[in-house]
């Protein structure tokens, strides 16, 4: 379908979604305001995710009258009114009974000042966990210049808190937000500048912007409090050199040597290194300094695993497979994709954030809540061209 998202046809304007195998559809008569209405029908898509756990075809089918339902709560006349599935799960349930309009109530969430948080929510033990997550995306050419290099990011809540507490998150200094308003960083500072920087609607950007302060009244439970993106030159966490000798009517052997650029006292975990072999490679052989090999003939791979990978260590693994039918000149034509790399190393972050502070103020409970932080950082698309 080669149709631009937002077109007008015979004065309608029709804005659209695409998600997995569904359309999202929205059309108006006025010059309406794209970016809200985009924003609207994916926030949609993310009610009904929560609803149907995936939505496709087959759960709209089978829960059209929920889903009619929810559109009536959702919109108003074609305005936006409340999209918190926690809040829409109060009062529209997926279970099967009459509704009785008398006996109907709207939650006060959907009315008061923080719509995204219900009245009345009580824990016995008040806890908030952080996680920092960053994903490195990186694309090593064939030798070995950094072809692209970049860090999505995010910091996941998950809030169990009672009444109606506000939260205040201080990051380090050296943070620079150059989507909301940057302010000046001390001089000789090596500051780190966030793109893409997204809140979630329960921050107060008025507070951000005039002390640099995340102030929030979190949703119950878990969300994504803000998203970011960093275009950097990283250096690569993995270095990762491969050998590849082809004989024509014979055999291709690997020599594949993996090296651990980051700190010494930090550990990688399920470490998985994939190199891509030929379609028609048999009998395998390996031989690894560590951890455990296996081909994967249903991906055309070797994959290397590695439990705990140590920071500053480098290891070998050496493969072996026939080639019955590849001809000399089949030979120097294969075509290699990119190893692949995969990894998760805990308390670790490649772009230096840090939270300061996390403080829990709460006017009515009074009560002393335990916020814990984590900080993890995982492959994103981390690949390394081979020769």
């Amino acid at each position: 379908m080669n149709v631009k998202p937002i077109f007008e046809d015979d004065g309608i304007n029709y804005i659209y979604v695409m998600h997995q195998d569904i359309y999202m559809l929205a059309v108006s008569k006025r010059n309406s305001d794209a970016t809200l209405v985009l924003l609207f029908l994916y926030s949609f898509i993310k009610v009904l995710e929560e609803y149907f756990e995936r939505l496709e075809e087959e759960s709209i089918r089978d829960n059209f009258v929920i889903i009619y339902e929810l559109l009536d709560e959702v919109a108003d006349f074609g305005y936006p009114q409340t999209t918190e599935a926690k809040v829409l799960m109060q009062y529209i349930t997926q279970e099967g009974h009459k509704l009785h309009k008398a006996n109907v109530q709207v939650p006060e969430a959907v009315t008061n000042k923080h719509p995204w948080r219900p009245e009345g929510i009580k824990y016995r033990r008040n806890e908030v966990f952080l996680d920092v997550i960053e994903k490195v995306n990186l694309l090593v050419g064939q030798n070995g210049t950094i072809l692209r290099s970049e860090i999505d990011g995010s910091v996941q809540v998950n809030s169990l808190l009672s009444g109606m507490p506000e939260l205040r998150l201080g990051l380090n200094d050296r943070l620079q937000f150059s989507d909301v308003g940057g302010r000046g960083q001390p001089r000789g500072m090596k500051t780190i500048e966030m793109e893409d920087v997204k809140f979630h609607k329960c921050v107060s950007l008025s507070r951000f912007e005039s002390d640099r302060v995340i102030s929030f009244v979190p949703p119950d439970g878990e969300f994504e409090l803000l998203s970011y993106r960093l275009t950097t030159n990283i250096k690569p966490l993995f270095w990762i050199e491969a050998i590849v000798e082809s004989h024509a009517h014979s055999r291709i052997e690997y020599l594949i040597k993996a090296k651990s650029q980051f700190k010494l006292r930090s550990v990688a975990n399920d470490v998985k290194i994939i190199i891509p072999v030929p379609p028609d490679a048999d009998s395998p052989k390996f031989r690894q300094s560590i951890g455990t090999v296996k081909y994967a003939p249903e991906k055309d791979a070797i994959i290397w695993s590695i439990k705990q990978f140590t920071g500053g260590k480098e290891y070998l693994m050496r493969a072996h497979f026939g080639l019955p039918s590849v001809t000399d000149e089949e030979v120097e034509n294969i075509t290699r994709p990119p190893i692949q790399v995969s990894f998760e190393i805990p308390y670790f972050t490649v772009s230096g954030i840090q939270v300061r502070y996390l403080k829990i103020l709460e006017r009515n409970e009074r009560y002393t809540a335990l916020p814990w932080v984590r900080y993890i950082t995982r492959a994103g698309d981390y690949h390394v061209r081979t020769a």
